[in-house]
């Protein structure tokens, strides 16, 4: 038999004794001697009992409809094995911050298997390692335009082939940190649209037929 759900009544939040209030499916009013009341969960995880406040009760805390749709999503967790404190703890926990360096490199690594040759692989790392070192340290999720082309007006005009492959690299590394949640907005190393109205363009090779001598 399915357990009996909002078995209390909002007037009975405010006028209950002390003790604990089942509103079922295991949410619970606790008030002690001293009329302060909170809200609990409690739920079985192998074979011990568990409990996890959801908030103060009262006209100033967490309503009877708030803690019952708090209450349902803790079932639910709980119905897919996992332990609501412990989800708690990781939703509070600080999200690590990540540098560029760490994202590239996890990149490469990540990519490498289908790149052509050793040779491919040593390339994306030295771009990435000695042309983009000023990057490296930055946060991923705070780099700007002017980051990028910190590092990419140097070489441009000089060597504008590996600048060409350096801005692409960056991109990549860049989009691959906002596809993990790392990073959000526009890529500052894209090319069309943004970057082509920072940088000259890179001369093509003239090809074809030179006049005979």
């Amino acid at each position: 038999m399915a357990r009996t759900l909002n078995r209390l009544k909002a007037k009975q939040v405010e006028t209950l004794g002390p003790g604990r209030h089942a509103d079922g499916g295991g949410l619970y009013l606790d008030r002690d001697d001293g009329g302060r009341s909170r809200w609990l969960f409690m739920w079985t995880r192998q074979g011990k009992r568990r409990e996890m406040g959801l908030g103060a009760a009262g006209p100033q805390g967490v309503s009877l409809a708030e803690a019952r749709a708090k209450a349902t999503a803790a079932r639910e967790i709980v119905r897919d094995g996992r332990d609501p404190i412990e989800d708690r703890k990781a939703a509070a926990a600080p999200v690590r911050a990540w540098t560029f360096g760490e994202v590239a490199d996890e990149f490469v690594s990540a990519l490498s298997p289908q790149w052509r040759n050793d040779k491919h692989r040593a390339q994306w790392r030295m771009t990435l390692n000695v042309y983009a070192a000023p990057l490296r340290p930055l946060l991923v999720d705070k780099i700007e335009t002017a980051d990028v082309l910190s590092v990419l007006k140097p070489v441009w005009q000089s060597k504008p082939e590996t600048a060409s492959r350096l801005r692409g690299r960056i991109e990549r590394v860049l989009d691959a940190a906002r596809a993990r949640g790392l990073r959000s907005g526009e890529n500052p190393a894209r090319w069309r649209g943004h970057l082509d109205h920072l940088l000259p363009r890179r001369q093509k090779l003239t090809r074809g037929h030179h006049m005979a001598m």
